[in-house]
């Protein structure tokens, strides 16, 4: 029972501020206290801190900052930033890894992706470990038709039979071990291959690193027992590494308490919205400990369970924005990143977007600019009186939504002056002299400094709006039908903006928005949570088993909430299965329905979420997960007194809203009542937040306080089509938007491992004529080779097409990559005439040929690679044409090889290729709704207006780099460079680079490139576009709209005839995946600007009539002028996932011997390259195992000095030990037993290695 006489503190500490909601007897009943979480000359714990404030002010005596009474408190819950700091900034404890021999570097390697694919210096975060230990030891997994072996079989958790290859031996461990304790490290986390079935060997490992003296030993089978040996083990790193850090400042803690905190309950608040006690927090479940109060608080405040109306969480704070959505239940996501860490642990599903008060704003290229730069706490904005950057923050200012007479004086060097409005007028009135100066240049009006301060609103508005759309449109919901719960210091000032944006009606602000994190931690419950893994198909027989197994578990949950004091009705508990779809990765944990039939709830949900059902297909369990609830006594809801006349505002002040300063009433919130009603335009000044009440919205004080705004409607826009550059970056940001979520739907859609997991896809969009507005991010290789797919079909179809249409190609003379590429494109109607293309294009995993996963090795025309399609109406009239596009994915297996070549196949998944081609029809359908909604709120003359002048506006950028790169290497003011390089058979790749600095433009001519080649290496003339357009975004390294503008000043010459623009006949399967990165090495080598990477994507196949399966592996990348290359890493032309080690195991009769770096074959120079990788596969069955290579002849060169990088090995090894080269391109059948090492190059130095003569 609570305790009326004793305070309850609900506190969230922060990155730059400490919240403390105190809840006291008497009146008003509350405190709020608001502290920096930093001030080591004041205080040593902000938390603490402010419990002895809130003490010292109830009780009316001084108490000592260490010594602070605990007698008068009831309970402490904290969310803190303490574990997320020490991520961020990589403060956690000195750890060691003990993994699996052969996984030594498999938390480095990762999914082997890049984070920015136009970024050359590529940047990988810093690893939480300094030492690693190989153990012997093995399993693998039996298939349910496989016989039994000599060697031992153990039954594991999930039921699965294991075999175990390899004993562990914990003795052999003992030395190794010993050593890392003499290194002084105290943590170890340990990973072992399919631990989650079996955890035996971990555990004997933890018993033995027990008793040597290990302080904190994470073992992954008790961590997070789930499959993902990459994400598992990088969760169990993760709590070695904070742990124990946050039992010190734990320790600290409370030592600043005088009796150690034994009398008052300490609980912390974890990512997945529940309270743990102190002692079983841990750093895996930390990582959104403050977050997740402010979700939780919207939830319990704003969500009515009779209403059922939907909400959408807004927390806008200085560095960044958090989105979330609750419908009723906590949504709740099981793998994430952070810090470039995988966390495979439970955490509220919270999006961030680096836009918020501090983020910085520019103007480059004609475009408004804002973030993702902060100006953080220190300097900050430039208002703030400390040298700071322009912000956000600085243009609500200037446009008088924030009143430095009511905004606390907490500013300059000493920390008590107000808000500086003229200097933040200052420094946009400098910016606003720097944009006329280049719109002048177009015969554009000059802006107003309110003008440009409102723009940057504007941009920074629709920067927060894509995130909102992302976890509720994307996910099939109505976003209109939601609430919008504003909070966070800065979220009160756009909210308006953001409905209106969104198209939402309602915006409730509690009356602690400044402090919601704070307050919502206060009303969560504590939570004991179990999770077991499985691996059983659905079914009567197994819903049984399954039910006794929650049992178990729920049970078990509930003893520790016992334990903890809670009675049995104030315990409650939701049981979980983890579904999905045989053959598919996208598995939903699904709560247990009020019948209980979980089948139809996940093929409810799976419909939701992906707007179609898989039929005839099994469903698997992968986890049961119990949540238990203990509801502790939370926060009580304080009234205010009720209004009884009109409010009065505090004062009047000019206000800037679109385009007119506006008279503001200025009302503070302490004096507003219960029902007090206040029209827009108006400000409202809480203790920690100013909400901004717009023209056209109403806002309503409810009885506890909380403010509640109708929004207006807003209406549509018709659009000036000259250019503006405020608009020039909305549109730029819409479009881009677009391609992003088709490239979203797409992955949710998607079956198959290629598509969904590796990410082997691009989705863009595209105007009336075929010409790249807009390309997501995804694959650099089909960046500009789509529009030349787009532009063949309306060449084409274009008088052939009716609204219902969908066309499907994959033929390189039809402007395609290679075949496995298939693209998928739709004509976007208004009133009977085309405004747009939209397209997707996808990696089928097999469509036939003369080698399983259609990526044949020995291929030697088009035909031996799969089936050709020119061009074909995959959707006539709105019918899917299934028995159409079945007979031309079947049709390769009707041809007559020419003598003595292999035989032809048609698809070997076409039940795979059919439901992938529906997920592109799906995403490009998406795209089309967001086409048509874009037309309707702007007209469609003003959106094709923009559409060429984001094409103008990177034309211009590309002019200028061009520009800039010619001074930067000396040439003349019309010059040429030249580069070559070869192909592993000798033929040549020549470019002759011609710059005129005049206009900036550039020519490049391959003349002189080899000729077409009697193999696969031949690359349509599409992939060499393709390749200078990645190049090119790459060498002017801002952010800037990737469209078919960036190639007007360039001139693009390819001899007919060459390896680069073949003949119709020619294959050209490794023309994608190979030559495409040897020609952005010659470019990127003309100017100069890095050494060559690993120059592949080591193509591996292998499979027989029943699957084929596909990856691409990483290598190692060039050096730069300032840093040195990445090691294990895709480069260029490709950032394709590989499949995580254990799932590969599990679906693929292979075992995965190795994956690790390739110690020493980056270059070596003043920067060196990057080492590449080693992986050995053996096979377990008769397999079709394919290889398709490059660099294994020429070695990735070096430049100014730097060394080459080694060359890569492909190395057969028979079960009896005999070793075959296979050289870069080959194909064997493999005999169980046999196994396959690909070594893969490293990249080149840069600069020559600095000699040191000792004297």
């Amino acid at each position: 029972m609570a305790d009326p006489t004793k305070i309850r503190f609900s506190i969230d500490r922060g990155g730059t501020f400490t919240d403390i909601y105190a809840e006291v007897p008497g009146e008003p009943g509350f405190r709020v206290v608001k502290l920096l979480s930093e001030d080591p000359r004041n205080y040593d714990d902000a938390p603490r801190e402010g419990i002895r404030r809130v003490l010292a002010d109830v009780t009316g005596l001084d108490i000592p900052k260490n010594r602070v009474p605990e007698e008068m408190i009831e309970w402490i819950r904290m969310g803190t930033t303490v574990a997320t700091n020490a991520l961020l900034e990589r403060k956690g404890a000195r750890c060691a890894l003990l993994v699996t021999r052969g996984f030594r570097d498999i938390l480095q390697i990762g999914n082997q992706d890049r984070p920015d694919i136009f970024d050359l210096k590529i940047r990988k975060p810093e690893l939480l470990y300094e030492s690693v230990v190989e153990a012997d030891e093995r399993l693998r997994l039996l298939r349910d038709d496989e016989d039994e072996p000599e060697a031992p079989v153990v039954r594991g958790v999930t039921g699965e039979r294991l075999v175990v290859i390899e004993a562990l031996d914990p003795e052999s461990l003992r030395p190794p071990l010993q050593q890392i304790l003499d290194q002084g490290i105290r943590s170890l986390a340990v990973v072992f291959m399919h631990a989650y079935a079996w955890p035996d060997h971990e555990q004997a490992v933890g018993r033995l690193a027990r008793e040597m003296g290990f302080a904190q030993i994470s073992l992954s089978s008790q961590v997070m027992p789930m499959v993902k040996l990459v994400a598992r083990g990088d969760t169990t790193m993760t709590d070695a590494y904070l742990n124990p850090h946050i039992r010190s400042y734990l320790d600290s803690f409370r030592e600043g308490f005088e009796g150690g905190l034994s009398d008052a309950d300490l609980l912390f608040m974890q990512s997945d919205g529940g309270l743990a006690r102190a002692d079983d927090f841990t750093g895996s479940r930390a990582i959104l400990s403050g977050p997740a109060g402010g979700v939780v608080g919207y939830a319990m405040t704003t969500f009515s369970d009779s209403a059922g109306q939907p909400v959408i969480g807004f927390d806008m704070g200085g560095t960044s924005t958090d989105v979330s959505r609750f419908g009723g239940g906590y949504e709740l996501a099981f793998e994430t990143e952070t810090a470039g860490v995988r966390i495979q642990a439970p955490q509220l599903q919270i999006k961030t977007v680096a836009a918020g008060g501090g983020s910085r704003l520019f103007f480059d290229n004609g475009m408004f600019l804002v973030g993702p730069e902060s100006s953080g706490a220190h300097p900050g904005p430039v208002c703030y009186r400390k040298g700071g950057f322009l912000s956000v923050t600085d243009a609500n200012l200037v446009l008088g939504r924030l009143q430095p007479d009511y905004f606390p004086h907490i500013f300059g060097l000493t920390e008590d002056q107000p808000l500086d409005l003229k200097a933040a007028r200052d420094a946009m009135e400098t910016l606003t002299q720097e944009i006329n100066a280049y719109t002048n240049r177009s015969g554009n009006n000059a802006m107003t400094v309110e003008e440009v301060a409102m723009g940057f609103l504007r941009v920074a508005n629709e920067t927060m709006v894509r995130p909102i759309r992302e976890i509720s449109v994307m996910r099939g919901f109505d976003i209109k039908e939601h609430i919008l719960a504003t909070f966070g210091g800065a979220g009160a000032q756009h909210a308006c903006a953001i409905a209106r944006s969104l198209g939402i009606s309602k915006i409730f602000i509690h009356r602690f928005s400044g402090i919601l994190s704070a307050y919502g931690i206060g009303l969560a419950n504590v939570v004991a949570e179990r999770q077991q893994p499985a691996a059983m198909v659905y079914g009567k027989s197994a819903y049984r088993k399954l039910q006794e197994q929650l049992a178990a578990i729920q049970a078990d949950a509930e003893r520790e909430l016992a334990a903890q004091g809670f009675s049995a009705d104030r315990i409650t508990a939701v049981r979980y299965l983890n579904m999905r779809y045989h053959g598919t990765d996208t598995a939903l944990m699904i709560p247990e329905p009020d019948d209980g039939d979980f089948e139809a709830a996940f093929k409810a949900t799976y419909r939701r979420e992906f707007g179609f059902d898989l039929t005839d297909r099994d469903i698997h369990v992968d986890d049961l997960r119990v949540r238990a609830q203990g509801q502790a006594a939370g926060l009580r809801k304080v009234p205010i007194f009720a209004a009884e006349g009109a409010a009065v505002p505090v004062d009047r002040q000019p206000c800037y809203f679109e385009d007119a300063w506006c008279e503001t009433a200025i009302f503070r919130m302490a004096d507003l009542k219960a029902g007090h009603a206040i029209d827009g335009p108006a400000i409202i000044i809480q203790d920690a937040a100013t909400i901004v009440v717009e023209p056209d919205c109403r806002a309503t004080v409810s009885r506890y306080g909380d403010i509640q705004i109708q929004v207006g409607e807003g209406s549509a826009e018709r659009l000036d089509t000259r250019v503006d550059p405020v608009r020039l970056s909305i549109f730029s940001n819409l479009f881009m938007s677009i391609a992003e979520q088709m490239g979203r739907m797409l992955q949710k859609t998607a079956i198959s491992t290629n598509i969904k997991e590796r990410l082997d896809f691009s989705c863009a969009l595209f105007g009336p004529t075929g010409n790249l507005v807009a390309n997501a991010p995804h694959l650099p290789v089909h960046l500009g080779s789509m529009s030349a797919a787009v532009k063949e079909q309306i060449r084409r179809q274009a008088g052939n097409l009716v609204p219902g249409d969908v066309l499907v190609s994959n033929h390189p003379a039809a402007g395609g990559s290679h075949l496995p590429d298939i693209t998928v494109i739709t004509p976007v109607f208004r009133d009977d005439r085309i405004i747009f293309w939209v397209a997707s294009r996808g990696h089928h995993a097999d469509i036939g040929g003369i080698s399983p996963g259609s990526m044949p090795p020995g291929s030697r025309r088009i035909e031996e690679e799969g089936a050709c399609i020119s061009s074909f109406k995959l959707v006539e009239n709105g019918i899917f044409q299934e028995a159409g596009i079945s007979d031309l994915l079947l049709a390769p297996g009707r041809l007559t090889p020419l003598p003595g070549r292999p035989a032809i196949s048609g698809t070997r998944l076409l039940a795979d290729n059919i439901s992938d081609l529906k997920a592109q029809v799906a995403a490009n359908q998406k795209g089309i709704e967001l086409v048509l909604e874009m037309v309707d709120h702007y007209g469609l003359d003003g959106v094709q207006a923009y559409m060429g002048h984001v094409q103008d506006a990177a034309e211009t950028a590309v002019r200028s780099r061009l520009q800039d790169l010619s001074r930067a290497k000396g040439m003349g003011e019309k010059d040429t460079v030249t580069a070559v390089d070869y192909l592993d058979d000798g033929s040549p790749i020549v470019l002759s680079l011609t710059i005129d600095r005049r206009d900036g433009s550039a020519v490049f001519d391959f003349a002189g490139t080899g000729l077409e080649i009697w193999g696969n290496c031949n690359a349509p003339a599409a992939v060499t576009r393709s390749a200078i357009l990645y190049s090119l975004r790459c060498l002017i390294e801002k952010d800037l709209p990737l469209n078919d503008g960036c190639l007007i000043p360039i001139t693009i010459h390819i001899p007919k005839g060459s390896l680069l623009d073949p003949s119709i006949e020619a294959a050209v399967v490794g023309g994608n995946v190979l030559t495409s990165q040897r020609v952005v090495d010659v470019v990127l080598k003309a100017f100069g600007v890095v050494a060559a990477s690993q120059g592949c994507m080591n193509n591996f196949t292998f499979g027989n009539d029943r699957f084929g399966y596909y990856e691409t592996i990483a290598g190692g990348a060039g050096a730069g002028p300032t840093w040195d290359g990445q090691t294990g890493v895709h480069t260029h032309m490709t950032n394709t996932r590989i499949t995580d080690p254990e799932i590969l195991e599990r679906r693929y009769p292979i075992l995965l011997r190795e994956f690790s770096i390739r110690q020493g074959s980056g270059g070596d120079g003043q920067h060196r390259g990057g080492d590449g990788l080693v992986r050995e596969v053996e096979f377990l069955e008769p397999l079709n195992m394919a290889i398709l290579s490059e660099r294994r002849v020429f070695a990735p060169y070096g430049l100014e000095g730097g060394k080459p990088g080694r060359r890569g090995e492909n190395i057969f090894i028979h079960q009896d030990g005999r070793r075959l080269n296979l050289g870069a391109k080959n194909e064997i059948i493999a005999s169980p037993g046999d196994r396959f090492r690909i070594l893969t190059p490293g990249g080149g130095g840069f600069g020559k290695k600095a000699c040191i003569t000792k004297k």
